[in-house]
């Protein structure tokens, strides 16, 4: 009897070690980004890279610093005068836009801003088959904590991509859909 319990308390201790150091890890290093998928069905995992990319340009709002990152099927199409030219982004074309908090450099000898803290990525994607009812562009925003570091999808179902972000981009229709040029350089 008394082996039966020491067998089940240390069963249960080891458990409780797994979780927590489990639980240390997570908090140390955050969480596999990779694995998070958005409510509409679009995966963290499909702009593996992304980090690579080649930026397509910057923006600042009052309370972001943006960077517009591109996969090489959209630096193409971007590169033969896409959307500009009338003709619409390829199917395969991918953005991601990186968002941070801003604050002043303090070793600048000028006033500059820089980013400080990010604040989310979010990811758009061209499939016309995969995102019929949105002109075929699928969105998706992954939101960023910190002090957990850690990512949460934006949304609370997979309509947030046609009401949210396709609505606002139906404003640059004739761009197919997208606000940003890419900036010479």
């Amino acid at each position: 009897m008394k082996n039966g319990i020491r067998s089940r308390r240390l069963r249960a201790g080891v458990v409780a070690a797994l979780f927590l150091s489990t639980a240390v890890v997570v908090a140390l290093i955050g969480q596999d980004r990779f694995t998070l998928r958005a409510p509409n069905g679009i995966a963290f995992s499909e702009f593996r890279g992304y980090e690579r990319w080649q930026d397509v340009a910057v923006s600042r709002t009052d309370h972001a610093i943006k960077v517009i990152l591109a996969n090489p099927a959209m630096i193409k199409a971007y590169k033969q005068g896409i959307p500009g030219n009338g003709k619409p982004f390829p199917d395969g074309s991918m953005i991601v836009k990186l968002a941070w908090n801003k604050a002043p450099n303090p070793v600048s000898p000028y006033a500059v801003e820089v980013p400080a803290t990010l604040q989310s990525v979010s990811f758009i994607e061209k499939n016309s088959k995969r995102f019929p009812d949105t002109s075929g562009w699928g969105y998706a925003q992954f939101l960023y904590n910190p002090v957990s570091k850690t990512f949460t999808a934006y949304g609370k179902d997979g309509s947030f991509g046609k009401t949210v972000c396709y609505q606002c981009h139906t404003k640059v229709q004739a761009r197919d859909y997208i606000f940003t040029n890419y900036a010479p350089r």
